[in-house]
This record gives C-alpha cells, sequence and structure tokens, in this order.
C-alpha cells in the first residue's frame, strides 16, 4: 500500500451519517459518478489526512450486511468481496450509530472475518450522552481489535482524531467472528484454493453468492455451482446458522462494552412529534402544508433572480449582435449558444430552492415520516408501501427514482411502480411550468399571501400525482398477482438540519442539472439553431423576393421587412418543415408549428422546451432580443391577431407536459428494469395518449 495516497470507503447502515462525515472530509473537493456498468451514484472525493498522507474517499451506498437484497447493497458486496476491483480500499470507516449500536455492528463482523482493515467511527455520541448511554470505548476497541473513534459527524466533532487514526498504519482485526461448519470445510478448501483466495469467509461468499458477484464470469461461477451440488450445499441453511452466531458476538461484545443502557424514554419528544406529523388526518394536512410552502418559495424568492438572469442573458444577446461580426458563426453565438445558456441559467434559483427544501426535509427526519405517512395511502392503490420511495424521488428525477424500486421484492408492484412514476412532475418539467404559468397566471395575492402561481403549481405536482395513484389502481386489476410485501424501515431520530449539508446537496444536484441537462439543452440549442437557420436554398435564397412582393403595397420600414424576411426563412428552414410536418396533428390542441418543434426537441429532456422557444423566437430578429417571457408574451397568432400564448393554449400546454413521458432517457431506463421493451412501448402510448386527449378537452373548452 502506498501511505502518500491511500483508498478509503465509507460505508454503515442507512441514516447512519455517511454522508455527513463525506462531506467533513472533502469538503467541496468531491465528485459524483456512477459505479462502474451500473446507473447508482458514486460519491468520491480526496483529503488530506497529515502532511505526507493523501487519501481517496468512497462513498458506498447505506447497507447493514453483505448479503444484499437492493442493486445498491449488491455494489457493495462485490467492492468488498473482489480485491481486483478499481474501487477496494486500503482500509474502511465503518460509521455506526452509537444510539443504536446492535444494528451497525453485524456489517462489521463481516469485515472482520474478511480481514479488511477496519475502523469504527462511532457516531452521534451527542444523542448517546442525551439518552443516558455510555460506552466503554478502549474495550469496545480491544474487544474488536480495531480503532474506535467517536465523532459527531454533523457538528465536525473528533474529526481530527478520525484523521489521525485514517492516517496510521492499519492491521487487519485479529478477530474471528463465524466459524466455518466441519461439514463444509472440505468445500471451502476447494473455492479458496481455485480463487486464490487468502481467508476462509471469502470462499464462503463466493459459495453463497455466485449469482450476485458480477465480477465472476460464467465458467467461474458454474465451477462454484457444480462444487455446491456435488456437496450438497444449501445457502439458505448456512446463511441463518452465520446469523445466529454474529448475533451472538454482538451481544456479547455490547454486554461487555456498554456500562449503562440507554433510558427507555429518552426519544419521549420524537415519539411526540410523531404523534402530530404522523396523525391520520393531522399528518397530511401537514404534508399539503408543507407542500404548499414550497412551491410559494419557488416561484416568490426566485422570482428577482430569474428575472435578473433573463434580462442579463437578452442584453449580452443584444450586445453579441451589434458588436460581433456578420456572419453564421458570430449568429450562432447571439442566437444560438447565448440563448441557449440563458435557457439553462435561469432556472438555476428555482432548482436551488426545490432540493433546498428536499434536503431539509431529508436532514430533519420528516421526510420518512412522509413515507410512513404515505404508505397507508398507497395501499388502496396496488402500490407496496416501498413504492411511496421512487414516487418521492420521481419529484426530483424519473431515473433513480425508477431504479429506486429495485428495493421493492414484490414483482407487480415494483412494474406497477415502474409504470406510474413518470407522472410525478420531475424538475425538469418545473421550468416548462414556471415559464407557462408565469406567462398565463397573473402574480396576484389572495388574502395577502398565497401566490395564484404558487397555487397553479402545486395543483400541477398533485395532479401528475392523481394520475399516479389512480394508473396504479387499474393496473393492479389488470397485472394479477397474489403476493404481497410489507414496509419495514427505520425512523432517524428528529434533528435540526446541518445547514452544510443542505449547501453541499444544493450544490450538488444544480452542478447535476447545469452540467448533464445542461449539456443536452445547449447541444440541441446549436443543433436546433442550425436547422432553424437553413433550409433548401432556393426557398431561403428567395426569400426576400417573396416577401417583398407579398409588401409592395405595404409602407414597411426595413427593419419591419427583415424581419419578415426572418420569419419566412424560419418557417421554410429544415426546423419548420418539421414543425408543419406535425403542425396537423396538434393544432387541434391549440399548438402551431412552432410549439411543435418544441414538443419533438423536449423529448431529449423536458426542460430544453424552454430552450427551443428561446432559440426558435430570437432566429433572424433585427431588434434587439427580449427576455423570454417577452418572447412568448410577443408571439402573434397569424390567424386571430392575438396572442399565441392564450390561457387556453397556456393551459393545454401545461396539461400536455403534466402527463406526457418525461424523456427518452427515461424510456431507456424502464426498459432496462424491466429487461424489455413492451412496458416501456406501452408506457409511452399511455403517457402521451392521455396527454394528448386531456390537452384537447382543456383548450377545446376553454377555447
Amino acid at each position: 500500500m502506498d501511505q502518500g495516497r491511500i483508498k478509503i470507503a465509507l460505508t454503515g447502515k442507512p441514516n447512519a451519517g455517511k454522508s455527513s462525515l463525506f462531506n467533513h472530509l472533502t469538503g467541496l473537493n468531491q465528485k459524483i459518478g456512477n459505479f462502474p456498468g451500473v446507473t447508482v451514484d458514486k460519491r468520491i472525493g480526496f483529503c488530506q489526512l497529515d502532511s505526507h498522507t493523501n487519501a481517496e474517499i468512497i462513498d458506498l451506498p447505506g447497507i447493514y450486511s453483505l448479503y444484499p437484497r437492493t442493486l445498491d447493497e449488491k455494489i457493495v458486496t462485490e467492492i468488498f468481496s473482489d480485491k481486483k476491483s478499481e474501487l477496494y480500499p486500503d482500509k474502511v470507516i465503518l460509521i455506526a450509530d452509537a444510539t443504536n449500536l446492535k444494528n451497525c455492528l453485524l456489517l462489521l463482523t463481516q469485515l472482520i472475518d474478511l480481514k479488511i482493515p477496519t475502523i469504527v467511527a462511532l457516531n452521534m455520541m451527542d444523542l448517546a450522552a442525551k439518552s443516558g448511554l455510555s460506552i466503554d470505548v478502549k474495550k469496545l476497541s480491544s474487544s474488536l481489535d480495531m480503532p474506535v473513534v467517536m465523532i459527531n459527524a454533523r457538528k465536525g466533532h473528533g474529526i481530527f482524531e478520525l484523521k489521525r487514526a485514517m492516517a496510521a498504519p492499519l492491521h487487519a482485526s485479529k478477530k474471528s467472528v463465524f466459524q466455518i461448519s466441519e461439514e463444509i470445510k472440505g468445500v471451502i478448501s476447494k473455492i479458496k484454493n481455485h480463487f486464490n483466495l487468502t481467508t476462509d469467509y471469502e470462499a464462503y461468499h463466493f459459495l453463497q453468492q455466485a449469482d450476485n458477484l458480477v465480477f465472476l464470469n460464467e465458467e467461474q461461477r458454474h465451477y462454484i455451482r457444480s462444487i455446491a451440488k456435488e456437496h450438497e450445499f444449501f445457502p439458505h441453511k448456512y446463511q441463518g446458522a452465520e446469523t445466529v452466531m454474529r448475533y451472538g458476538f454482538i451481544q456479547e461484545l455490547l454486554n461487555t462494552a456498554i456500562v449503562k443502557p440507554s433510558h427507555r424514554d429518552w426519544k419521549r419528544v420524537s415519539h411526540g412529534i410523531d404523534k402530530v406529523l404522523t396523525h391520520k388526518v393531522g399528518g397530511y394536512v401537514i404534508f399539503f402544508a408543507v407542500l404548499f410552502l414550497i412551491f410559494q418559495a419557488i416561484f416568490a424568492w426566485a422570482q428577482i433572480p430569474m428575472d435578473f438572469i433573463d434580462s442579463s442573458f437578452a442584453q449580452l444577446s443584444n450586445v453579441l449582435s451589434k458588436e460581433l461580426p456578420a456572419g453564421p458563426f458570430f449568429e450562432l453565438i447571439s442566437q444560438g449558444i447565448v440563448p441557449g445558456i440563458g435557457g439553462i441559467v435561469i432556472f438555476i434559483p428555482q432548482i436551488a430552492i426545490l432540493f433546498a427544501f428536499i434536503a431539509i426535509l431529508e436532514e430533519s427526519g420528516y421526510m420518512a415520516r412522509v413515507v410512513f405517512l404515505m404508505d397507508k395511502v398507497m395501499r388502496k392503490f396496488g402500490l407496496n408501501g416501498k413504492s411511496v420511495v421512487p414516487l418521492m424521488s420521481g419529484w426530483a428525477c424519473a431515473i433513480p427514482a425508477i431504479m429506486a424500486t429495485r428495493t421493492i421484492d414484490n414483482w407487480k408492484e415494483r412494474l406497477i411502480t415502474i409504470f406510474v412514476t413518470p407522472f410525478m412532475s420531475c424538475s425538469a418539467r418545473l421550468p416548462v411550468f414556471t415559464i407557462l404559468v408565469a406567462l398565463i397566471i397573473p402574480d396576484t395575492k389572495v388574502l395577502g399571501f398565497f401566490n395564484y402561481q404558487g397555487l397553479v403549481l402545486m395543483g400541477l405536482y398533485l395532479l401528475g400525482f392523481l394520475a399516479a395513484i389512480l394508473s396504479a389502481w387499474g393496473m393492479k386489476f389488470i397485472i394479477k398477482t397474489t403476493e404481497r410485501s410489507f414496509l419495514i424501515m427505520e425512523l432517524p431520530t428528529y434533528r435540526m438540519p446541518r445547514w452544510a449539508n443542505v449547501g453541499y446537496t444544493i450544490v450538488e444536484k444544480t452542478k447535476a442539472f447545469v452540467f448533464e441537462a445542461g449539456r443536452v439543452i445547449l447541444a440541441i440549442s446549436v443543433i436546433l439553431w442550425v436547422l432553424a437557420s437553413y433550409g433548401p436554398i432556393d426557398e431561403m435564397n428567395g426569400a426576400k423576393k417573396v416577401v417583398n412582393e407579398q409588401t409592395a403595397s405595404l409602407n414597411l420600414t426595413d427593419g419591419e421587412i427583415e424581419n419578415r424576411v426572418a420569419s419566412y426563412k424560419l418557417e421554410h428552414s429544415y426546423a419548420g418543415k418539421l414543425g408543419k410536418g406535425i403542425e396537423p396533428l396538434i393544432r387541434p390542441l391549440g399548438f402551431d408549428w412552432k410549439i411543435g418543434i418544441a414538443l419533438v426537441t423536449s423529448f431529449a429532456a423536458r426542460e430544453v422546451f424552454v430552450g427551443t422557444i428561446a432559440t426558435i423566437y430570437s432566429i433572424g430578429s433585427a431588434e434587439d432580443q427580449p427576455t423570454i417571457k417577452q418572447r412568448l408574451r410577443n408571439e402573434i397568432n397569424p390567424e386571430t391577431g392575438g396572442p399565441r400564448y392564450t390561457p387556453a393554449v397556456g393551459m393545454s400546454l401545461l396539461i400536455f407536459y403534466t402527463f406526457a413521458m418525461q424523456c427518452m432517457s427515461t424510456l431507456a431506463i424502464v426498459k432496462r428494469e424491466t429487461k424489455g421493451w413492451k412496458w416501456p412501448l406501452l408506457q409511452l402510448a399511455y403517457m402521451t395518449g392521455l396527454a394528448y386527449l386531456s390537452a384537447f378537452i382543456v383548450y377545446q373548452v376553454m377555447f
């Protein structure tokens, strides 16, 4: 091991404080990616432990033991079982909740038997002290034969001592917890020798979990299966015995290390709050009040910075149009790239506010109560309680939300959850909603406080949720199964949010929006500018002649003629022909060919709608470029002479985007999760049909 740069993994059960510790160790010196071969978040950061030791810190998903049930847990099991993996750590920090130590130590005993050098970070010591719990840390360290460091990951207490332990030389614990049964020692020995493994427990895991360890090839799996069959090895029989043995060791350990147990009523306040927040009536009222506050804040707090960003990019586009030399390249910059970037940056305030609230709800412990509370509703609609987590996650992004259904064991309930999750309005829909709501809904207040725009935004989110649960209710009668599952979860103690963690979440999520969604938006903006600026040569070259003939009897200024030429070229460009091609299909919804272009491009990502509109309405204009909202407000319907974006058109668009399939990435992830095209294509047809029909009804009624 190179002591100058070491690799350290953070592990532990969910809600033990891994993220807080990771943030304290790495600060903003961290990056988010995916684990090799799977779309699951991998957080890696870098930390200076002392003057001559750097550490690469890997924040692993939460896990209770090395027998995985979910994809997240499988990843951790693979990393700890594959010494050839690029993520295999030199050392492991196991973060243990001091107030619930017994549930944290099962994984630790497995790491001991794998002989991985480990440090125990005993977290939440402030709560332990508050509960009256007293732990003999030296006795615990001696009994485990490994360093045990007391920390408070939220406040950063004990981080210096932990860094010192991380930098010091560390050997694997000499303890042995699980004793291999005599009757399987022969098969364990064969696997150990065949794969050149160093411990019996590694070989035991290969025998137990050949199908879960994806780094094994099919030939290696076949060898393990054949050996197991030859020796009549039955995994579940030995796994149960192992668990009993491990908890026996843990109980003996706690009997010697815990000097004084917790008071029975130390969570009295938390239980009292739960009686209010999870009340069968009041709990739902409070939850919807919280939602109302979030959507009000998204409009009220974000309006000023959004208007500033919008006007700044409009002015920049105008300055570049006047100052840059004439030519396609410079027009691309002023009319394609700058409006495209503006269509990304303008929504940063609202994205930041949305994720700030989500982070606060998670940090405080309230989000777990929402999951528990909504479980009672979900079961009536054919969904499992665990379905609440993906549905709630769908408000951020459908892709990780659909992947989160892997925690649902029941096939029917998992499939229904995957099918309806895209109805939950994700953050990519937020830019579309906010720009249209701000355009057609007056910025007035009810009772001097309630903003109409915030109420409409909340209504759209609730409408998506209603569509999800009603669709789930219908599907429970279509898909037949007798299998059922139950929600089992650990409710964390209520805590004041750690504002540094909230800040990290805001920065991470906003960066993800800007650099991931932003790349798509910008790329499509550039492609769209090319398609909207060029078309068949004869039609584009003859644009001025046609316009002059059409306006010969009119007394128009040069600027007005130039705008008409630009409009003619746009209509006859390649993008214009695409929009014209689908216009007959979307006209009953109140949409024209320009909106049609945005509908097509936004299938790449919903937020692309705004960037498309910003680009389309800025092509070739001879006048100063207005802001995005002004461009939509100024757009004229040539058939009526009035504004294009009437309340009927705006509501039709809002309803269409509430129900329509989110994006092609969502479709792709559904295909991967259901292992075929049947369900994603049914999903696309159902959601598109519902979106079209609903938008048609809304427009025809309001028109």
